[in-house]
C-alpha cells in the first residue's frame, strides 16, 4: 500500500473473458500428450489477464503440479522476491509456461510435450496482449527465437510480431548456480525501464486513422 510503482498500465485493455474461461478449461482438461496421464492438476497460468508483462517460464513442477498454480516453489519465491524488488507483485503480471503439466522428475520437455501446448501459450498471448514477454530460460526463448543460446541473448530486448521479447535467466538456475544469480538481478532491475520505453512508444505513436461514419453505415 502505498508504494511508487515504477509504471503504470496506459490503458485497461480489453479482453474476451469468456475466451479466457474457455482457454482455462481446455488446458485443466487436456489430453493431447502423454503428459496429462501423470499430472495431478494441468497448470494453465495465472495473474493480470490485461497485464502489460507475461512471464513465460518452462514447465510446472511438484508444488505447481499439486496446486495448479505457476512458480509457487523455490523458483516462484525467488521469481516473487525480484518483482518485489522492482515494485511489482503477481497481480500486475501474467505468469505461464511453455507446458502446461509437469514432465516426470522435471525433465526437459520433449518437442512433442511443446508442440502439443503450443497453441494453449498463443492463445493466452492473443487474449492478454502483454507488451512484453519475459521468456524465463532457454526453452521459453526458443520458441520465439529458435537456435540462439539463452546466455547470449539474455538482457537484450528484441521484437516479435510487435511485441518486446525479454529473454532472462530462469530463477530455478540461480538456485542451482548461485553465481547466475546476480545476473538475474539485473535484468529485472532494466524491466522497468524496458517497459517505460515501450509504453512510451506507444504514447507516441499516430492515432490509427477513423474510418468515416458514413462507411459504416452498410454493417449495420
Amino acid at each position: 500500500m502505498g508504494r511508487d510503482r515504477p509504471f503504470q498500465p496506459l490503458r485497461r485493455k480489453r479482453f474476451a473473458v469468456s475466451e479466457y474461461i474457455e482457454l482455462y478449461q481446455r488446458i485443466t482438461g487436456c489430453a493431447e500428450c502423454s503428459l496429462s496421464q501423470g499430472r495431478t492438476n494441468a497448470v494453465p497460468g495465472e495473474g493480470s489477464q490485461n497485464a502489460d508483462i507475461m512471464f513465460v517460464g518452462e514447465g510446472p513442477g511438484y508444488y505447481e503440479d499439486r496446486d495448479g498454480r505457476p512458480f509457487i516453489g523455490q523458483a516462484g519465491k525467488l521469481l516473487d522476491e525480484m518483482l518485489a524488488k522492482i515494485g511489482l507483485d503477481r497481480q500486475d503480471v501474467y505468469v505461464t509456461n511453455m507446458v502446461k503439466c509437469r514432465p516426470p522428475n522435471n525433465r526437459d520437455p520433449l518437442p512433442e510435450e511443446l508442440s502439443a501446448c503450443a497453441p494453449y501459450l498463443d492463445k493466452q498471448i492473443e487474449i492478454i496482449s502483454p507488451r512484453v514477454i519475459v521468456c524465463l530460460g532457454r526453452f521459453s526463448f526458443s520458441k520465439f527465437f529458435p537456435g540462439e543460446t539463452i546466455s547470449k541473448a539474455r538482457g537484450r530486448p528484441r521484437n516479435w510480431n510487435g511485441i518486446k521479447v525479454y529473454p532472462m535467466y530462469h530463477p530455478a538456475a540461480a538456485l542451482h548456480n548461485p553465481k547466475l544469480k546476480p545476473a538475474i538481478e539485473k535484468d529485472f532491475r532494466n524491466l522497468p525501464a524496458l517497459i517505460e520505453q515501450v509504453n512510451q512508444a506507444t504514447q507516441d505513436a499516430p492515432e490509427p486513422e477513423q474510418t468515416p461514419a458514413r462507411q459504416l453505415s452498410m454493417f449495420e
